[in-house]
């Protein structure tokens, strides 16, 4: 089935899409629908929908964000190659066509952390190469593709700031820097003193580390690399760094690490620091989406309001 999706990609979805589209495409098949299907015959699959079925199933239960999503738009990516195929005598049928579109389901329950939480998670974190890109996580917000994609040409030390100006992408060429989708999301995010200071030995641990290992690649300078200079893919932080980590401070395995980005939002918000302010530092393109997204702050903030009106208002 690979050599027929193959072809179909390069020799049709590649005139029909744009290329960013067709990149996922690419992608999503070898994610997800190679490993399973791909050395079967595509005639042979043609009478099996049930591993069609199978496979949808496997995605929406394994993947812990936008698996509906997913789910959804491999089954859209099958069902018009498969058709295409049958226009061109290839199957005589389309096994996607019995199988329907996966349910959408609702958004995932975000797990901010606590303060406590927060801080066993850095002191589990402290040794691991990655500490200071997880402080950074939790200090500004970025998302983790954004801090993948942070140069050190962005970083200002001096000053306390970084510069998020493009986001780390993986395609089946290679490694690329993607400029943001929105105004809003290309931005100046200050640091806090203790992250802007981890940072500063980070870089110096860092030339140290390339110096051990010879002549590392340079071509991107980027913040958080790999022992030889490669950018850092999001999987293998995620399973060889993330979770290790979770499990040494005792937090929930369903914990993600776009929840430390959820974890800097809830608590500056808890704080009482002004919605439009952390709208602005998570490079939302609204302050009404800041305030949909974490809904469940509101609630204690109302209860807050209350408590200093009261003050204001009759005294102690």
């Amino acid at each position: 089935m690979r050599e027929y999706l193959d072809e179909w990609l390069e020799q049709h979805a590649r005139k029909k899409v744009e290329p960013r589209t067709y990149e996922d495409y690419r992608s999503l098949l070898e994610r997800h629908v190679y490993p399973c299907l791909g050395a079967t015959r595509l005639d042979k699959l043609q009478n099996q929908p049930l591993q069609f079925r199978r496979l949808l199933n496997e995605i929406e239960e394994g993947e812990q964000q936008q698996r509906s999503r997913t789910a959804q738009y491999i089954h859209m990516i099958l069902k018009q190659a498969l058709k295409n195929a049958v226009h061109w005598g290839i199957i005589t049928r389309n096994p996607m066509e019995s199988i329907p579109r996966p349910k959408a389901s609702g958004k995932r329950e975000i797990h901010p952390l606590s303060v406590e939480e927060c801080r066993r998670f850095l002191d589990a974190a402290v040794y691991d190469r990655f500490f200071p890109l997880f402080a950074l996580l939790l200090d500004t917000g970025l998302r983790p593709s954004e801090a993948l994609g942070l140069q050190w040409s962005d970083v200002d030390l001096k000053k306390g700031v970084i510069h998020v100006r493009h986001s780390l992408d993986k395609t089946s060429s290679g490694w690329r820097l993607k400029d943001p989708k929105t105004k809003a999301s290309r931005r100046t995010i200050p640091l806090t003193q203790n992250v802007a200071e981890i940072l500063r030995e980070h870089r110096k641990a860092q030339l140290e580390e390339r110096l051990r290992h010879g002549n590392p690649d340079m071509e991107w300078d980027l913040v958080f690399t790999t022992l030889n200079g490669k950018p850092v893919d999001l999987h293998n932080l995620r399973s060889r760094h993330f979770q290790p980590i979770l499990k040494a401070a005792g937090l929930p395995s369903d914990i993600v690490l776009y929840d430390l980005r959820h974890t800097c939002a809830t608590l500056l918000l808890l704080a009482g620091e002004n919605p439009k302010i952390v709208s602005e530092r998570l490079g939302h393109s609204s302050i009404r989406m800041t305030l949909d997204v974490y809904s469940h702050v509101l609630p204690a903030m109302q209860e807050s309001a209350a408590t200093k009106l009261d003050s204001l208002l009759f005294g102690d």
